[in-house]
């Protein structure tokens, strides 16, 4: 079974939504197999402490990718599952009315939006005078994404386990609160980052129907840096292409035909004394197109 080749072709073929649930397990992997490798050494590891987005501001402008890293890390395996499992419900449903690129838009600027809202809130606010926090995980964007097909598309009926079916609205309204009342008493940053993920959401949409898609820039953008990178990275083909040029009188084309003749005539001896397994590529190549014609 070719299971890397398998990841790798729904990866490329895949929608948006894919490649981020894909990216996000990646990740997780990645840094759990670094983890494994540093605990045999005896080595302390705190890679994730570079991805996530610090609440104190000298360190975040010394490690500026955090904002855009920290939305795709997860350190603990249900926090992955509920994560990516959330990101496939409600990231279906958003692209039951858009296409993948506003999803993306959607997730990174929600995203961005929540990392935001945390480092304003954890340097405006007493209450964290004396607090060092770290933010990690795919809630914020997770957030966005419900807010933003909760908007558009408020009276669609969803079905909760044990529960029964309620109105989009009604859900993403009872989590947005549910984040808003939970920052004094658990995991405030995180749900901090939680309301700014959904107020982007709101906005991103509310926009949109006004003829304005806030994330198309954004997107663009990513984009070309994906194309760079792939370029950069691609492997350089050794084939040299040469053109022939066309003969200059009859004379000429006749000498052609006659070297490219005893070239035919050269392989099958070649064919009749050893076999044609005996070929080269390049001649196996001359004998099939000659044949085509």
């Amino acid at each position: 079974m070719d299971i890397l080749g398998d990841i790798k072709r729904t990866f490329k073929e895949g929608s948006v939504l894919t490649r981020l649930i894909y990216i996000n397990i990646g990740v997780f992997l990645v840094l759990k197999i670094i983890g494994v490798f540093f605990y045999l050494v005896g080595q302390p590891f705190s890679l994730a402490n570079w991805l996530a987005v610090p609440s104190v501001t000298d360190e975040l402008i010394r490690r500026p990718w955090t904002p855009f890293t920290y939305m795709f890390l997860h350190v603990g395996f249900l926090h992955l599952l509920f994560n990516v499992l959330g990101l496939y419900w409600f990231g279906q449903l958003f692209l039951y009315h858009f296409e993948g690129r506003k999803l993306l838009s959607v997730y990174l600027l929600g995203g961005l939006a929540g990392a935001a809202l945390y480092i304003i809130s954890y340097n405006l606010f007493p209450a964290f005078d004396s607090v060092y926090g770290l933010l990690l995980g795919a809630s914020a964007s997770i957030f966005a994404v419900l807010v933003a097909v909760a908007v558009y598309d408020p009276n669609r009926e969803i079905h909760l386990f044990f529960i029964g079916r309620f109105p989009l609205k009604y859900v993403a309204g009872f989590y947005v609160l549910l984040s808003i009342l939970s920052i004094s008493t658990s995991n405030p940053g995180g749900n901090i980052a939680h309301v700014g993920g959904a107020i982007w959401g709101w906005f991103y949409i509310y926009q949109l129907k006004r003829g304005k898609d806030m994330g198309s820039g954004f997107v663009d953008f990513i984009n070309k840096i994906g194309a760079f990178f792939a370029d950069a990275f691609k492997p350089k083909s050794k084939m040299k292409v040469t053109y022939k040029k066309p003969p200059r009188d009859d004379h000429e084309y006749a000498k052609q035909q006659h070297v490219k003749q005893e070239e035919i005539n050269h392989i099958l001896d070649k064919i009749a004394k050893s076999g044609y397994e005996s070929l080269s590529k390049s001649e196996k190549e001359l004998l099939f197109r000659q044949g085509k014609k």
